[in-house]
C-alpha cells in the first residue's frame, strides 16, 4: 500500500464527497441487516400460527386466525419491501458519491502526470519510448481510479456490513454465531498468501502491456517504412509474440483468481451448513428459535457477496499498487533542465560560448569539446561540419534543452541558466531537423507556436517560407488536413510549413537545424532571401550540409568531432585552405558530375 499513499492528497481534496459516501454505506447496510430480522420474526409467526390454525380447524374461528396471519404475513412483506427499496435508494447515493469522485480523481492524476512529463527534459524522452508513457497515463491511471472507486467502496461496504452482520449474529446467539463465522479465518489465511500471487501478476502484466502498446506505436508510425520493405508478416509474428507473452501473463492471473473465487464460495457454503446442523440442534434443546436459523441463513447469504467481492477488491488494490509504483517512477523524476528566474521580455540575440563541453547523460558520448564563439546581435552565423560533429548539439544547448556539463553559456550577458525558460524559449524560432507536424489543420500547424494569430499572418508565414503557392492548390487551401507527422503532404512541403511555424513568431533568436535539405535550391534561395528581410537586426543560425546555403553568412563555424577547426567569412575560409575549403572543393565536382 505504500505506493497508493501518493493518493491520500487527493481523497483529502475530495474529502466532502468521502464522508457522505461513508454515511450512505453505513445507512444502507443499516437497511440490509434489519429485513434478516423481520424475516426470522416472520418465520417464527408462520410456525406459531400454523400450529393455532390447525387447532381451531373446522371451527368459525378459523377464518378470524387465517385473516390475522394473512394480514400480519402481507405487513411483514411490504416491511421487507420498504427497507430493500430504502437500502436502493442509499446504494445510488453511495455510488454518486464514491464513483464520481474516483472520476474526478482520475481526471486530476491525467492532468497532473501530462504536466509533469512536459516538464521533464529532452533526455528523458530519449530514454523512454512513447507508448510507455501513453500506457502510464491511461491503462495505469484507469487501474488506480478502480482502486479509488469500486475497490473502497465495495471495501468499506464489506467492512460495515461484516461489523453490523457480526454484532446482530452475537447479540441472537454467541456459539452459532461462532460456528458460522469458523470459516472466516482460513478465508483470511487464502486472501493472505495470495495477494503476493496477485501483485506479481500485475506488474508482469503492465510490463507486458506497456512493452506491446510501444511496440504497435512504433510500428504504426513506421508503417511505410515497414511496406516499403514488405515486412508486414515479420511485424505480425513479432506482434504475436508480445500478445502471447501478455496472454500468459493475463491466464496466470486468471488461474490464481480461478481457485480464489470457487475456495471463498466453499468456505461460505460450509458457513451455511453449520448455521443449519448447529441451529437445528439448539432449536430442539430450546436455546433459538426456527425463525433465528433462518435469521442467520440470510446474515451468511448476506456475506456471500461482499466476501466473494473480497477477492476481485484484493486484485483491483493489487494491481492498482502495481500501477501507481510504475505512474510513481516518473512522478519523482526531478527535470534536468530548471528554469531560472530573470525574464527577457526583449531578446537580442547576443550568445557566447565559452568553453563548452557537453556530453549525452544516456548515451555517454561527448558531443561538445572545450567549444567558445560569440554571436553579436543581427550576425547570420551558419554552423557547418560533418556528421556527428556536434552541429544539433549545440543548437539544443542554445535552446536549452540540455545544459552543458562544463563551461558556460550566456544569452545577452546573462548566463542562459539564469533564464525564465518559457519567457527565453517563446523569443526563439527553432526548425529541427526531423520535421513534426501535427494531424491538424495547415493553418494551425503554422499558428502553432501563437496563442492568437490572424489569417493575414498564417499567410504571409507561408509566403515567407515559399509554401504559399502549395497550399493555395489544395482543394481546403490552409484548412487541409495533414495526416499523422505531416504525411499529407512532401518532406520539401513539410520543412517549409515548419519554416512558416517559426517565422510567424518573428523571433529575436531564429535557428535552422539543416531544415533545407528536401528543398530544391531556387526554393532555398528564395527562402534565404526573406529571410534576410525579417531577421534583419536580429539573430539567426543556420545549421547545414551544403556551402551554397551558407556562403552569404556574415560569420560561419567549423565543426568536427564536437570542437570548432575554422571560423570566419566564407571568403576568409578558403583563403585558409583547410577544411572549409576541401569540402568547397569536393561539392563542387559533386555539382559538375552531377551536371554532366
Amino acid at each position: 500500500m505504500k505506493h497508493l499513499r501518493f493518493l491520500n492528497k487527493y481523497f483529502y481534496k475530495y474529502k466532502w464527497w468521502i464522508i457522505p459516501g461513508v454515511f450512505f454505506v453505513i445507512i444502507s447496510n443499516i437497511f440490509g441487516v434489519v429485513p434478516a430480522q423481520v424475516i426470522g420474526h416472520a418465520f417464527n409467526l408462520i410456525t406459531e400460527n400454523i400450529q393455532i390454525y390447525q387447532l381451531f380447524e373446522g371451527f368459525d374461528r378459523a377464518a378470524v386466525v387465517y385473516d390475522i396471519f394473512s394480514t400480519s404475513l402481507f405487513y411483514f412483506g411490504m416491511l421487507v419491501l420498504v427497507l430493500y427499496l430504502l437500502r436502493g435508494l442509499f446504494l445510488f447515493f453511495m455510488r454518486q458519491t464514491i464513483i464520481l469522485m474516483s472520476r474526478h480523481i482520475e481526471f486530476d492524476m491525467k492532468n497532473e502526470i501530462y504536466a509533469h512529463y512536459q516538464k521533464l527534459s529532452l533526455g528523458f524522452y530519449r530514454r523512454n519510448n512513447t507508448g510507455d508513457l501513453m500506457n502510464r497515463a491511461t491503462e495505469d491511471v484507469n487501474r488506480v481510479r478502480m482502486y479509488v472507486g469500486p475497490a473502497i467502496m465495495y471495501t468499506i461496504n464489506t467492512a460495515v456490513l461484516f461489523l453490523l452482520v457480526i454484532y446482530a449474529m452475537f447479540s441472537v446467539n454467541v456459539t452459532l454465531a461462532i460456528w458460522c463465522l469458523l470459516p472466516l479465518p482460513v478465508l483470511v489465511v487464502i486472501i493472505y498468501f495470495v495477494n503476493t500471487l496477485i501483485n506479481q501478476k500485475s506488474e508482469q502484466i503492465q510490463e507486458q502491456l506497456s512493452k506491446l502498446s510501444s511496440f504497435v506505436q512504433e510500428r504504426f508510425s513506421g508503417i511505410r517504412v515497414i511496406k516499403s520493405y514488405v515486412r508486414e508478416d515479420y511485424t505480425q509474428k513479432i506482434f504475436a509474440q508480445e500478445s502471447q507473452g501478455y496472454k500468459n501473463n493475463a491466464m496466470g492471473l486468471v488461474k490464481v483468481q480461478a481457485l480464489f473465487f470457487p475456495t471463498m464460495l466453499l468456505l461460505v457454503g460450509l458457513s451455511t451448513i453449520l448455521t443449519i446442523y448447529i441451529g437445528g440442534k439448539q432449536v430442539i434443546d430450546g436455546s433459538i428459535t426456527p425463525g433465528n436459523i433462518a435469521e442467520f441463513i440470510v446474515y451468511v447469504n448476506q456475506l456471500t457477496f461482499p466476501v466473494s467481492m473480497l477477492g476481485w477488491v484484493t486484485t483491483l488494490i493489487q494491481r492498482a499498487s502495481a500501477s501507481q509504483k510504475r505512474i510513481n517512477e516518473f512522478l519523482q523524476l526531478t527535470p534536468d533542465v530548471t528554469s531560472g528566474e530573470i525574464g527577457i521580455s526583449q531578446l537580442k540575440g547576443n550568445i557566447k560560448f565559452e568553453q563548452v563541453s557537453f556530453t549525452y547523460p544516456d548515451t555517454g558520448i561527448q558531443a561538445i569539446k572545450d567549444v567558445s564563439f560569440e554571436i553579436e546581435q543581427g550576425q547570420f552565423v551558419a554552423l557547418i561540419g560533418r556528421t556527428g560533429s556536434g552541429k544539433s548539439t549545440l543548437a539544443n544547448l542554445i535552446m536549452r534543452m540540455y545544459d552543458a556539463q562544463e563551461g558556460q553559456i550566456t544569452v545577452d550577458g546573462t548566463p542562459i541558466k539564469e533564464l525564465n525558460l518559457n519567457k527565453y524559449r517563446s523569443q526563439i524560432g527553432f526548425v529541427p531537423q526531423e520535421v513534426f507536424l501535427f494531424s491538424d489543420t495547415i493553418k494551425n500547424n503554422i499558428a502553432f507556436g501563437l496563442d492568437q494569430v490572424t489569417d493575414a499572418e498564417v499567410e504571409r508565414a507561408a509566403r515567407h517560407a515559399a509554401v504559399y503557392h502549395n497550399i493555395i492548390n489544395f482543394e481546403l487551401k490552409f484548412e487541409t488536413m495533414l495526416g499523422e507527422r505531416g504525411i499529407t503532404l512532401s518532406g520539401g512541403q513539410k520543412q517549409r510549413v515548419s519554416i512558416a511555424r517559426a517565422l510567424i513568431k518573428e523571433p529575436g533568436i531564429l535557428i535552422f537545424d539543416d531544415c533545407l535539405s528536401a528543398v530544391d535550391t531556387r526554393t532555398e534561395e528564395e527562402i534565404l532571401s526573406n529571410l534576410g528581410k525579417i531577421m534583419k537586426d536580429k539573430t539567426s543560425i543556420l545549421i547545414a550540409h551544403r556551402i551554397s546555403t551558407i556562403k552569404n553568412a556574415d560569420k560561419i563555424i567549423v565543426l568536427d568531432s564536437g570542437k570548432i577547426i575554422e571560423q570566419g567569412s566564407h571568403t576568409q575560409l578558403l583563403a585558409l585552405e583547410g577544411a572549409y575549403a576541401e569540402m568547397y572543393q569536393n561539392q563542387l565536382l559533386e555539382e559538375e558530375s552531377e551536371t554532366i
